[in-house]
């Protein structure tokens, strides 16, 4: 599949006041996960964007991720819930990665994503942090790449890629991206 990918960056902390997550909204920082927990949150909120790549490796590398310092994993919850997560590579705290981020289904449009990804925000900012990079590709969600630059990220380079998703992992490929 064909696949353009926006690189983005984020040179300065959000400096509006905080966005308020909905009343019995709450996001949770510094989760500990099994391979298992984190093979679920992948697939529930990436499946229809073709997540594949962490579906693809192994166990033993997702076990190396998610013990790695500088891995940062938290979860936005609905009461006590799970509807969406997010993975930070803070390896190196002045240029942190956010990774992964993304909503279940059943929580894209109700009015959580923008104060979602604010709090996430603040969190990469926590510390010493000098950029926060991101990237988005025309397989996320359609209104991806403009979430993020509402938030202060702004676009770095573009590039085309051909991704061969492995069929074992039953994903639907999009038309819009099929060569």
């Amino acid at each position: 599949m064909r696949v353009g990918i926006t690189f983005m960056r984020m040179t300065m902390a959000p400096a509006a006041p905080r966005l308020l997550l909905p009343d019995g909204w709450v996001l949770e920082h510094g989760v500990h996960l099994s391979v298992a927990d984190y093979r679920y949150l992948q697939d529930r909120v990436g499946r229809s964007c073709c997540w594949w790549m962490r579906q693809a490796a192994s166990d033993e590398m997702l076990a190396r991720i998610l013990a790695q310092r500088g891995t940062a994993i938290g979860l936005l919850r609905e009461c006590s819930v799970v509807r969406g997560f997010y993975e930070l590579d803070r390896r190196d705290p002045e240029d942190v990665n956010l990774c992964y981020f993304g909503l279940f289904p059943q929580a894209i449009g109700r009015g959580v994503g923008r104060a979602f990804l604010d709090g996430v925000l603040r969190e990469a900012w926590r510390g010493r942090t000098r950029q926060v990079r991101v990237n988005t590709s025309t397989a996320d969600h359609p209104r991806a790449r403009q979430l993020y630059q509402q938030a202060g990220f702004r676009p770095v380079r573009q590039v085309e890629e051909m991704w061969s998703v492995p069929d074992r992992l039953g994903l639907d490929i999009p038309q819009h991206l099929r060569v």
